[in-house]
């Protein structure tokens, strides 16, 4: 009996240390998370600045920042995915 409580008594501790270590890294990658999205967040203001411009832009300039828009939207989206991976 003595042995079936010590193992039991193991295991809560082992799955205690699991669930803290977890907790953590919850924790950060929550922080990270966040880092992530306010990057974006700046990122999505430019994107909108570009497209306003773009409406008054010449043909030549359209095309250098409709190019420019295209990539920061590839990488916005890709910032997307990548938190969304996480969660």
């Amino acid at each position: 009996m003595g042995d079936i409580k010590s193992r039991i008594n193991e295991l809560v501790n082992d799955i205690k240390q699991e669930r803290d270590e977890l907790r953590v890294k919850l924790h950060l990658a929550k922080l990270e998370a966040s880092d992530e999205w306010q990057k974006l967040e700046a990122k999505v203001e430019k994107l909108e600045d570009k497209a306003r411009t773009l409406g008054s832009a010449t043909a030549e300039a359209a095309h250098d920042i409709g190019a420019a828009a295209k990539l920061l939207g590839e990488e916005i989206r890709n910032g997307f995915t990548t938190i969304a991976k996480r969660l």
